[in-house]
């Protein structure tokens, strides 16, 4: 079962109940629905979580739980998908996203040498916010309904095989009977 490959690779449910940041949501992170593993919720959490992960702002993180709670699906997974966009995948990726964004406007591609100073980002944001922002929504769920689509996908696909299993063990007994 897909639930089985997903279970390895998932968090602690109670490390996530305690996290700092998500202590804003109280009671909202006990729900059960937000702890269950099926086709939908795991699609869904894949959409939220890689969307989020293409959302440039700091605390991605609590995004990604508010937006699972909403649309009930898995928290864990949204919250873990995220880190998809960390320190060292963060230039590249927005890199990628603000030159796909320039290309869907149709403008050119300014080369702007980065600097972590404010003034640096006061005069390079006003050039690159339009075509950085557009590449991140569109990158962002280009992979939310790609995503969902391959896990729904996949989730069916594990589970016709193992009907197929059990029904040609059904078929395998009754004939040894």
């Amino acid at each position: 079962m897909p639930k089985k490959i997903i279970k390895r690779f998932l968090p602690n449910a109670k490390k996530i109940r305690e996290h700092k940041h998500l202590q804003i949501f109280g009671k909202l992170i006990h729900e059960p629905n937000l702890w269950h593993l099926n086709r939908r919720s795991v699609s869904g959490a894949f959409s939220v979580g890689l969307f989020m992960a293409f959302v440039p702002v700091p605390f991605q993180m609590v995004l990604a739980a508010a937006a699972a709670i909403l649309l009930r699906v898995n928290l864990p997974i949204s919250v873990a998908l995220v880190w998809i966009t960390n320190p060292i995948t963060m230039p590249a990726i927005f890199y990628g996203s603000y030159k796909f964004g320039a290309w869907a406007l149709n403008s050119p591609v300014k080369e702007v040498e980065f600097e972590l100073t404010v003034e640096w980002l006061v005069t390079q944001l006003d050039d690159i916010w339009a075509p950085f922002l557009l590449g991140c929504f569109l990158i962002g769920l280009f992979f939310a309904i790609t995503s969902n689509l391959v896990i729904r996908w996949f989730w069916r696909s594990h589970v016709m095989k193992d009907w197929q299993e059990r029904r040609r063990r059904r078929k395998k007994k009754q004939q040894g009977c």
